[in-house]
């Protein structure tokens, strides 16, 4: 990557040394766009890097007109940029154009002239795309046509292949797949043993294989395509992730003993790649890249369930679920122990950490290509220096696991006050893993329950949160409890009786909720049997009769929590309210300062209290108070933004705190935050089943309890939940000392206390999450 790095500088600067007009001019657009695309893009896959080249080669070919000597060439590489987009976005006219500009490129490139033989291949290639996108014959007919032009470069070799492939999945012809399988063995034969090209050969004979396995049915043909998917040679992370996904996909599909490999390959591949990125943001770009991956978390477990093997499903569905969140904390990681034993090294460690985040964030705000560049060098080569000495710690003794993806045993911690129920959500099976206090870990199948039936719910709830607020109250409450019974039945009651008879978990004790892809937006705790037998009380009993529930994003996230919570600050806490939100945030909130003033009289009196509103509730006064108090409530309007997440944001008089602002605080020392906004424990729905929103958000940032919201909140009757919250919490304080682990339990208290005063929908939307 130095080099490449390098090049591209060197480019830009002959390039800016170029004056407009110059005969030489097209040439340099043409070579830092080639140095863009074919090299730093095909190894990191930067939407931005292809995004420029494709800028940079019609610039050039602006100033190639008719008759041009490289008029030929410019078109072809622009047409292969297009096709490089259309492969990562889809964008039909991409693949249109491309296959026009190679049509031209192909006029002035006749027979005998030189380069002929890769504009066809070109062709060929942008047709077979097409035709995988709108199975359209012709195309499929004229690559096959274009490829047997009689021509001796490798690469049409293995164009023929693909297309014969194609033919034999239409025709079943025997002769057009093992001519398919000759050509992609030959074209391995034309390249060295390390040549980065021999990729397509080795995607080549996978695919031939595979299609001759599903139409002849012989397993030796699945052997051979899966010996071919384990090769990686020397490529870029982007297509080593897509071949180990074909590779899971054709795992699956047919039932392949190597599954579990192919899903620890992608998550290895896909950690590795997201590493290289330094912000935040361009770690989740680059994972919506592959947002079609996205349930491959909760199918692995699923996959390893299915083998028996539920210890590799619980570290499968951590490795992939939580990646964001795994890779920004890597900064973060405590050191007490390391310290103990090595002060040294900890202290090295910690100092790279502090220079890897700030280089990053340097980066971050940058705009321009070149500064941009040189920043990403700097950044690269920190993080090299940051990894060597992370490997020199591991081969201290005790931290052989330091910062690598955790063991089922190191992810054990996270039990030590409750067991931890998986939710796995799956195309190929439903299931719930309990990883318990001691012994080992449990499964539940859902044998009657599907991911459409998952989705169907989770829409449902959604329709009749939204009828609740124009239906009456009888109405819209009868509609909630019938779904709120389907979750009982469905997914709680099996898991309620494995804690009650098998694990012998008492009654009002913790629980902690890890719901996946779909079941993120279910309220499980809610889950009520409605027709159950009444108990002495009078009271139908349901899951928050039964336990006290909080939600873990991840089991690593639940560890990191604890693990900050050694140290304690004195006390101090601070109300943060806007009522009147700035321009384009939101209406006014007219019970915000009542709220506010509510809530300190609530507070207990030796507690430093701090009221933020009004004109002093701003973006800078928002974080500020996050990052100088322990205990914070937060009043106003919320905003969960689904397209970009990080932006997810709190109303404020001038401008919001977004999710990525609340990240950047780092305050290990913050104990519990209660976010009386909408929407602020909904998550991201374009990468791999990730937890991102605010309250994670929180969490992540120091706050080891936090309260948020699946959807909009009513102030008008959430004040009564906020009184009997606090008033709870801070009934029988131990010298005085305020306990965020209480959380939980006030909440679960203040919920059933409220009961004749506020409705169903608005006392089941609030959730803890942490410890």
């Amino acid at each position: 990557m130095d080099n490449i790095d390098e090049s591209i500088q060197l480019d830009r600067e002959a390039l800016s040394l170029c004056p407009e007009g110059h005969p030489d001019l097209g040439c340099y657009l043409n070579n830092l766009a080639a140095l863009l695309n074919d090299y730093r893009f095909g190894h990191q896959g930067k939407s931005d890097d292809l995004d420029e080249t494709i800028s940079l080669y019609n610039e050039a070919l602006c100033l190639s007109p008719v008759r041009h000597k490289s008029r030929d060439s410019r078109l072809y590489n622009l047409g292969t940029a297009l096709r490089d987009r259309f492969n990562q976005r889809g964008d039909i006219d991409d693949i249109n154009r491309a296959i026009s500009l190679y049509r031209d490129a192909l006029t002035l490139r006749p027979p005998g002239r030189r380069k002929r033989d890769v504009t066809l291949c070109g062709l060929a290639n942008a047709l077979k795309i097409r035709y995988d996108k709108s199975h359209a014959d012709e195309d499929l007919n004229e690559a096959i046509e274009l490829h047997r032009d009689p021509v001796e470069y490798s690469r049409t070799l293995i164009g023929l292949s693909w297309a014969l492939c194609f033919h034999f999945t239409r025709t079943r012809n025997t002769e057009d797949i093992e001519e398919a399988i000759e050509l992609s063995q030959e074209s391995l034969e034309t390249f060295p043993p390390l040549h980065p090209d021999r990729y397509a050969s080795y995607r080549c004979l996978q695919e031939a294989y595979m299609s001759r396995y599903r139409v002849q049915d012989n397993p030796a043909d699945l052997s051979l395509a899966v010996e071919n998917f384990r090769r990686h040679p020397i490529q870029g992370f982007p297509r080593r992730i897509i071949m180990a996904y074909n590779w899971t996909l054709a795992a699956e599909q047919h039932g392949h003993g190597s599954a579990l490999d192919a899903y620890v390959m992608f998550f290895e591949l896909l950690n590795a790649h997201l590493s290289t990125r330094s912000s935040t943001i361009s770690r989740r770009q680059a994972a919506a890249v592959f947002r079609y991956a996205r349930t491959l978390p909760v199918d692995a477990a699923s996959c390893a369930l299915r083998r028996h093997n539920l210890e590799k499903a619980v570290e499968l569905v951590e490795h992939g679920r939580g990646q964001q969140w795994s890779l920004a904390s890597r900064l973060r990681t405590p050191l007490e122990d390391l310290e103990a034993v090595n002060p040294e090294l900890a202290h090295k460690f910690s100092e790279l950490s502090k220079r890897v985040s700030d280089t990053a964030q340097g980066s971050a705000t940058i705009t321009d290509r070149a500064t941009a560049d040189q920043a990403a060098v700097k950044y690269r080569r920190c993080t090299e220096q940051w990894e060597a000495v992370a490997a020199e710690i591991r081969n201290t003794e005790g931290f052989s696991r330091f910062l690598l993806p955790p063991s089922y045993e190191d992810l054990q911690v996270a039990v030590r006050r409750g067991p931890v129920i998986i939710l796995i959500a799956s195309q190929y099976s439903c299931n719930a893993i309990i990883v318990p206090t001691s012994g080992g870990a449990l499964h539940i199948p859902f044998p009657s329950l599907t991911l459409a039936d998952l989705a169907k719910l989770k829409d449902d709830f959604t329709m009749a949160i939204r009828h609740a607020s124009l239906m009456g109250p009888t109405e819209s409450r009868s509609e909630l409890i019938v779904l709120l019974r389907e979750i009982w039945n469905e997914m709680m009651l099996p898991i309620v009786n494995v804690l009650r008879h098998d694990l012998k978990v008492k009654p009002r004790s913790r629980i902690w909720l890890c719901p996946t892809a779909a079941i993120t937006s279910i309220p499980l705790h809610a889950a009520h049997p409605s027709r159950m037998k009444a108990d002495r009380s009078g009271r139908e009993p349901c899951l928050e009769d039964m336990y006290i529930c909080s939600y873990t994003p991840t089991l690593s996230a639940l560890i990191r929590s604890r693990q900050t919570m050694k140290t304690r600050a004195t006390p101090s806490f601070a109300a943060i309210g806007q009522s009147q939100p700035g321009a384009g945030q939101g209406t006014a909130l007219a019970t915000v300062d009542s709220e506010l003033e509510l809530v300190h009289k609530l507070v207990p009196p030796n507690v430093e209290f701090t009221t933020l509103s009004g004109n002093e509730a701003t973006q800078a006064g928002a974080l500020e108070a996050l990052q100088c108090n322990t205990w914070v409530h937060l009043a106003c309007h919320g905003k969960q933004d689904r397209e970009q997440p990080y932006n997810s944001r709190f109303a404020m008089r001038d401008k919001p705190p977004t999710l990525l602002d609340i990240m950047d605080n780092n305050v290990p020392e913050a104990e519990f935050a209660f976010l009386l906004a909408c929407h602020t424990a909904v998550g991201d729905e374009e990468t791999l089943d990730e937890v991102i929103h605010l309250a994670a958000g929180l969490q992540f940032s120091g706050f080891k309890s936090v309260i948020g919201t699946l959807w909009v909140v009513d102030d008008e009757v959430a004040k009564y939940v906020v009184e009997a919250f606090y008033t709870n919490i801070f009934k029988d304080l131990k010298e005085g000392v305020l306990d965020c682990t209480k959380a939980a339990k006030a909440l679960n208290h203040a919920t059933h206390a409220v009961k004749k005063l506020v409705p169903l929908k608005q006392r089941i939307v609030f959730i803890h999450i942490g410890v």
